[in-house]
């Protein structure tokens, strides 16, 4: 992901948001006992424990026999929950020119279901600890870019089981983070892509896994596990999907979250929501990590610090409870 943004989102940014807070950050992290309708139980043990099984492989550089290992148990793992499996098989050339082979995975559950929600992570890992200057052309574990998302959507997975009112789709996005090195803009786009970034996202928003495919909104989950890590509202996903981050972000709130879920506005950035909203024409919001002091993704992100040590529990357990609210509260 990056912080760039086309110049009109930025403009339309600008006219339409007003930096505002709202909710207590001081709440309790623990959900209401009361005037909460049941929802599957979201555990957080088994969430961390799909984020330390992605890290064991490896990181999931494309072209590496770790990518290829996870993606198929990825696929294992959503097969033996029932999921109706769809593959993305594409290859696509990087800003280095690397012939990269990458593929989408999708699961879907209650397929037959007109009304749908979609969930989605990426599941590939960055080339290099760029952000490192010590090791600036090491590789890292990527488990909270990348697997922590993937971790909680594999045990939203888990749950389907017991099945919403809802059809739900999760999605996990590959090659969304071979980027140009430090924002190099002089480097030109080719064959037909619009960022160097998010490739998966993009190719599926043109060509998507199902003819006429349509979503009521999507949820994208990046950097969602990292220890005191709070999720600020985000500038793209305020321009494309305002009433879905209300929507989350006041669940959120009413579970005792808002602390963690802190409704207060911030900054656009290009991550696979804006390609899934603006060329997929589904609005999605992103919960990704954003740090007052840092700004988004961290003093982490893109080194080797991010690695299983960074990972809470509790936090993939608040994002998931979330999101699983939200999922089984449509009707």
């Amino acid at each position: 992901m990056q912080l760039t943004i086309r110049l009109w989102t930025v403009v339309l940014l600008a006219i339409s948001l007003i930096n505002l807070s709202c909710g207590d950050q001081k709440a309790k992290e623990k959900p209401e006992s009361s005037g909460m309708r049941k929802t599957p139980s979201f555990n957080e043990d088994s969430a961390y424990a799909f984020v330390e099984k992605q890290v064991s492989f490896g990181p999931r550089i494309p072209n590496t026999p770790a990518h290829r290992e996870t993606g198929e148990y990825l696929i294992r793992k959503l097969r033996s929950y029932g999921a109706k499996i769809t593959i993305q098989e594409f290859q696509a050339t990087s800003f280095d020119g690397q012939r990269l082979a990458l593929r989408n995975i999708i699961g879907s559950f209650n397929p037959g279901v007109q009304k749908r929600i979609l969930l989605a992570a990426h599941w590939d890992t960055r080339p290099w600890a760029d952000k490192d200057p010590a090791n600036a052309k090491q590789t890292f574990d990527g488990a909270n870019d990348g697997a922590s998302g993937v971790g909680v959507l594999l045990e939203v997975a888990r749950l389907m089981q017991d099945k919403p009112a809802v059809g739900v789709d999760i999605i996990f996005f590959d090659g969304e983070d071979w980027g140009e090195i430090n924002g190099n803009a002089t480097v030109p786009l080719r064959d037909g892509w619009d960022s160097w970034y998010c490739l998966g996202s993009q190719y599926w928003a043109k060509q998507k896994h199902q003819r006429g495919y349509r979503a009521l909104y999507g949820i994208l989950l990046d950097m969602v596990g990292a220890s005191q890590s709070q999720f600020f509202q985000e500038g793209t996903s305020l321009v494309y999907a305002p009433k879905i981050v209300e929507k989350v972000w006041s669940t959120a709130a009413k579970m005792g979250y808002s602390a963690t879920f802190v409704s207060q506005r911030q900054g656009p950035i290009t991550d696979d929501h804006l390609f899934v909203s603006e060329l997929g024409e589904i609005p999605m919001i992103d919960i990704t990590h954003y740090d007052p002091n840092a700004g988004y993704f961290g003093t982490y992100h893109h080194t080797q610090k991010d690695n299983i040590s960074l990972i809470s529990k509790q936090v993939l357990g608040i994002v998931g409870r979330v999101v699983v609210e939200v999922v089984y509260s449509e009707e």
